[in-house]
Parts: structure tokens; sequence; C-alpha cells
């Protein structure tokens, strides 16, 4: 619903000091009135201890504390989001965000070394706050700051959420011709716009050899390199290699062919983390779409593509 949403101008937002003049404006005498260990974002960005301290007059003020390395988004990436999910949740009559006091609390380090920091916006849009600047408070100037005592502690109710199982990476043959369409944003005289479905089915039976002088990507002879792949590929299974170690892997069986400079550079893109070709939801590309597209011109059959498989 928006039709309680704040009407007209954003209100000025509080200076960006966070000084002592600024804090001892805002100090006044509250309660705390909401104290919930598992505050969960409408959206289920993450979870977070909130204290909200209020008084009648005063600006209420919301303690966020969560365990680094908690599943979801943390407290300092999610800072206008939270904030404004607290504001529009518990106290969605006030004009301005509630001052806004996060911790993080580090595993390592003992509970009673819990630093906080202070949140200043510097304007909002409806209930999201916006333009975060961050600046150390302590807790006795926060306790100051609400009059009454802060917890520094996850609470008591905490429950932590079930990590999910992390995909691994993993190398895999994959058929060419079920790439999806690139849209290459470089090399526009030789890679206009992708290559149609049926030019990559036609380049199948009818493939091209060698290379062009237009650009790297047609710079050299993708069938030879994608078996030299093939090969590097079977290998890699066959002593349980690391898909991080796949550059080394590759670049030796390059040495030990022969293969020339691109060749050897074509090669071993197709096995870094970093370049490897890798598709995306929907045809689209997470990286790989201009070599992609030289493959689907020369009608190159199978390659080798990086995929995240999630494991149970």
């Amino acid at each position: 619903m928006t039709n309680d949403l704040p009407t007209g101008p954003a209100p000025e937002p509080v200076p960006h000091s966070g000084g002592p003049d600024e804090l001892a404006a805002l100090t006044a005498p509250r309660r705390l009135t909401v104290d919930d260990p598992m505050f969960t974002h409408p959206e289920r960005l993450g979870t977070f201890r909130l204290q909200l301290f209020t008084a009648p007059g005063a600006r209420p003020v919301a303690v966020a504390i969560q365990i680094a390395g908690e599943e979801g988004m943390g407290l300092a990436n999610a800072a206008e989001r939270y904030a404004g999910a607290v504001w529009e949740r518990h106290c969605s009559d006030q004009d301005l965000p509630p001052v806004w006091v996060e911790c993080q609390i580090l595993p390592e380090e003992p509970l009673q070394e819990a630093r906080f920091q202070r949140v200043v916006f510097a304007g909002t849009e409806g209930y999201l706050p916006r333009r975060p600047r961050w600046s150390l408070i302590t807790l006795e100037q926060l306790q100051d700051l609400v009059g009454a005592p802060v917890a520094t502690d996850r609470g008591t109710g905490y429950v932590p959420r079930p990590v999910l199982p992390q995909p691994l990476l993993e190398f895999e043959e994959f058929p060419v011709v079920r790439l999806g369409r690139p849209r290459p944003f470089r090399e526009p005289g030789c890679m206009p716009a992708g290559i149609s479905w049926w030019r990559r089915w036609a380049r199948q039976i009818l493939p091209r050899r060698g290379a062009r002088t237009c650009c790297w990507y047609h710079g050299g002879d993708w069938h030879t390199v994608n078996t030299m792949a093939l090969q590097v590929l079977k290998q890699a299974r066959a002593r349980s290699v690391d898909p991080q170690d796949m550059t080394n892997l590759a670049v030796d069986h390059a040495t030990a062919t022969g293969a020339t400079d691109w060749q050897t550079q074509a090669l071993t893109s197709l096995f870094s983390i970093a370049n490897a070709i890798q598709p995306g939801s929907q045809s689209s590309y997470i990286n790989g779409q201009h070599r992609a597209q030289a493959m689907l011109d020369a009608g190159v059959r199978r390659t080798v593509a990086l995929h995240y498989v999630h494991r149970t």
C-alpha cells in the first residue's frame, strides 16, 4: 500500500556531522519497545536483531545487530533497505527514518568488543532512505543517546538460517550449436549481430577452417583448439584435476603438442575461471560470447564450457 507514504518533498535529513552536538540534540530518555532477534526484511534479504527505542516526541533509535557471515545480505550492504523496512513496519508515522545504528559482530572477537556504527542518510524516497554515511559511535555514546541499556549480542531467540550448499565449478563438454545467440559488443565489422539459427546449422554441415585477419577471435582455427580442449578435459577427469588448476594443464598440453601462440592463448582461455565460456540463463552469456560467435562462424561442433553445479 502506498496511500500512507509520506507526502510532498522528502524531509530534510539531519546533518551529516554525527558529532557530539548532533547526538546531544537527539538524546532523550527512551524505552525499549521492540526487541526482535529475527527481524526479517520483507524480501527475505537477511535477518538481524532489532532493538527499537522510542519515546513521545523523540525520534526513534533502531539498533541492528548481525553476526558477520550470516546467510543473506549484511547490514552495510543493505543499510537503506533494512532501515526502510524498520521505518515502515514500526514507525511509519514518523517523517524521518529512525536513527540507525548497526553492529556487525565478528565471530572471532569477544562480544564486549562489538563496534557500533551510526548511519546517516542524505535523503529518502518514500520509506527508502538514500545515500548512507557511516561513523563510529561507542556503546557509551549509544546508551547515552537512548537513555537505556543496549544489548550487544545477537539475542537468545536467534536461529541461524540454514547454510545453503555452495555451487561447485565444473568444466563440461558442450555442443556449440546449443550456445545462446551471441550479441558481441566489439568487432562490429565481423560480428555485427550474432549468428542466426539457420546459419549455425549450415556451418555445422560445411565448417570453415583457418584464420582470418579481421580480429583476434577469428585469428586461428577453433576446430584444432577445441580438439585439444576436449583432450585436456579428458586428462583432467582421469587425474581428478581441480578446476582452478585447469589452466596449467592446458598450457602443459599446448607445449607438449607444439601449439602456436594463438592456439595456446585460445586454449587456456577456455579453461580460465575468469574467462571461460560460461552460458547464463535464458540463452544468455556470463562470459565468452565473442569466442562463441567465432566458433559458430567456423562450424565448431563441441567445446568446453564452465558451469556452476549444485550438489546435495
